[in-house]
């Protein structure tokens, strides 16, 4: 009984170890995620590998309309632009029916004499003397105040600095000229270039400094040789030496 109660009992504590071991054991850690890539460097166009870069492939995005259907649309709203201004045309000439039936009537010419003929022609022109009055005072207002609108404009681009350079023909001018435009009656002093030169005095060789060297004259030798009387002289000249 004691053999087998010692074995239960060993038998027990290596369960109990196995237990122990088994709790000591840790599951193992998932694996942790790959850190992203990192992302491409920025290249400039102006480096040396433009080329490269130029020719690396890109993804295109496709568009989100058609050209054929884009073709649709512009021809659609063309049309639509077409039938509008047709339509503002009709209105126009509808308004202006309208606008002369209201206002001018239409004359009675029968039963007229002569005399009632030439009044009416008389008011006739008088009222076409008033509209052009009126219309010419219509049109002298439009000018001056596109006048004073270019006038504004002009001065707008004045304070901004923006205003447009008059052309300018070529003037050639010397210095005193140009410095008179520039400031006025002030300059006073004239740029002569010559002035600013330094001033070299010349030195004369004096007639002991020369080299006088005793040169005979030639043509006088040439005149003395010349003749009869030179050739005597050559004979005579070799008679001399040997005397």
């Amino acid at each position: 009984m004691a053999d087998e109660e010692e074995v239960t009992y060993e038998e027990e504590e290596e369960e109990y170890v196995e237990e122990e071991e088994e709790e000591i054991v840790e599951e193992p850690e998932p694996p942790k995620p790959a850190p992203p890539p990192p992302p491409p460097p920025i290249r400039r166009r102006s480096s040396a590998n433009y080329r490269s870069y130029a020719t690396e492939p890109t993804v295109k995005r496709k568009p989100k309309i058609s050209a054929s259907r884009k073709l649709q649309l512009k021809t659609l709203m063309l049309q639509i632009a077409k039938s509008e201004l047709d339509r503002e045309e009709e209105e126009r000439a509808q308004e202006k029916e309208r606008f002369l039936a209201e206002n001018c009537e239409r004359l009675k010419m029968s039963g007229v004499s002569l005399s009632e003929l030439q009044e009416l022609c008389r008011q006739l022109h008088s009222q076409i003397d008033i509209v052009d009055e009126a219309r010419y005072d219509m049109e002298t207002k439009v000018n001056k105040s596109i006048i004073e609108i270019e006038d504004l404009k002009q001065k707008i681009f004045d304070l901004r600095g923006k205003f447009k350079r008059p052309q300018l023909r070529r003037v050639r001018l010397s210095a005193d000229a140009m410095m008179r435009a520039l400031l006025g009656t002030k300059h006073k002093v004239s740029t002569d270039l010559k002035a600013n030169l330094k001033q070299v005095k010349v030195v004369k060789k004096e007639d002991g400094e020369k080299d006088i060297r005793e040169v005979g004259d030639w043509r006088k030798n040439v005149d003395a040789l010349s003749g009869m009387e030179g050739r005597k002289k050559k004979f005579e000249a070799p008679g001399t030496g040997q005397a």
